[in-house]
């Protein structure tokens, strides 16, 4: 197995919520324009920051998402668990996850017991959604002009009473349906990873797991109203999602980024424990027409490199592409970070490693996407 190769450190900079921003990161996605967007696994925002040096990055503003959809609940968090960035959008996911209560230190053996009973959703979790990304900005919407075409606007996929049309696409499918109640640290249902290219749209599973194979489901959506997003027919048939089965060594997804029609795959344990973290290739994962199943013996997967384990802490969350040493290179963004990686009192480092060799010629995604 390849270690990834640690070209150095990003340092992030933040002012506002800084607390709870700086122990919660979970997403990220870098525009064109050099910004690099940060979501988090409670409130109900998105962060920007703008790059002061080469290996810094500044001038934090923090973005409600209400601003720009109709969350479920003003008050509850959204679970941030995936960003990406196809133009004109920035889109955003909830993990679409159930919740089970954790026991309190200290607590009695009794009253533990019966806070493991409590599964508790969370509707804004079930958020999936774009906005505009306008000079920099997120914008509710814009028209960019006579000869350019219709106005694009903020929206969000379609919502029903407590959760939306994806969820209940999953509770008719064969694969998924058996893991729709189950809580995400119980093997259930757990987006972490989004990727989107046009209107299509693929989404890592943390869980489930299926017998050791981890899962990508692809979607695409349309414009059914002004900011609302519906599930399109993928075969005429009324079938709304195609799923990739992927031999990760076990390990499920926390991450998603394009390198061409390629998608590298951040991966760490299901569960809330320590263990392996790495990256692999889903080779031409943009091409399959159909549910598929990739191996690799068959290198249709393909380990690029092991990341470093620190138990518990530093668990790798956030995969981005980006230029380093004017060589494509990943950018790595932790949850529960160590506290060698904090920096004062709003400030953390973000990891870059060399992007090893995985069997084809390199080439960082651009605007078309």
């Amino acid at each position: 197995m390849a270690d990834g190769f640690l070209l150095g450190h990003v340092l992030l900079r933040f002012q506002h919520d800084i607390e709870r921003i700086l122990n919660d990161l979970s997403a990220v996605a870098r525009t064109p324009d050099g910004h690099l967007w940060v979501g988090t696994d409670e409130g109900l925002t998105i962060e920007r920051r703008s790059p002061v040096t080469p290996y810094e990055y500044g001038h934090h503003q923090s973005f409600a998402i209400s601003d720009f959809v109709e969350p479920f609940d003003h008050e509850d968090e959204a679970d941030i668990e995936g960003l990406d960035y196809a133009a004109p959008y920035l889109w955003f996911t909830g993990s679409h996850s159930l919740k089970r209560k954790k026991p309190k230190k200290r607590q009695a053996d009794d009253e533990a017991i019966e806070q493991l009973e409590a599964i508790k959703p969370e509707p804004n979790r079930y958020l999936l959604g774009r906005i505009p990304v306008v000079e920099g900005d997120l914008v509710a919407s814009h028209h960019p002009g006579a000869l350019s075409g219709e106005p694009v606007r903020a929206g969000c996929l379609e919502k029903t009473a407590t959760s939306n049309i994806l969820t209940k696409a999953l509770e008719q499918d064969e694969h998924l349906k058996p893991f729709m109640a189950l809580p995400s640290k119980d093997n259930g249902l757990d987006i972490e990873g989004l990727a989107v290219r046009d209107n299509r749209i693929f989404l890592g599973l943390r869980g489930p797991v299926l017998r050791g194979w981890a899962m990508i489901l692809e979607v695409v959506v349309a414009e059914k109203a002004p900011s609302v997003l519906t599930l399109q027919d993928l075969d005429g048939m009324g079938r709304l999602l195609q799923k990739h089965f992927l031999d990760l060594d076990g390990l499920g997804v926390r991450d998603l980024c394009w390198l061409e029609d390629d998608l590298l795959v951040l991966v760490g344990p299901t569960m809330t424990l320590d263990g392996a973290t790495r990256v692999y290739r889903f080779l031409n994962a943009f091409n399959h027409p159909a549910d598929s199943l990739s191996r690799q013996e068959n290198e249709e997967v393909r380990l690029v490199c092991d990341l470093p384990v620190k138990p518990g802490s530093d668990r790798a969350e956030g995969l981005a592409c980006v230029t380093s040493l004017d060589q494509p290179s990943l950018l790595v963004l932790y949850d529960a970070p160590h506290q060698s990686r904090i920096l004062g009192d709003n400030a953390i480092f973000a990891d870059i490693f060399r992007l090893p060799y995985a069997g084809v010629d390199v080439v960082l995604p651009s605007d078309k996407h």
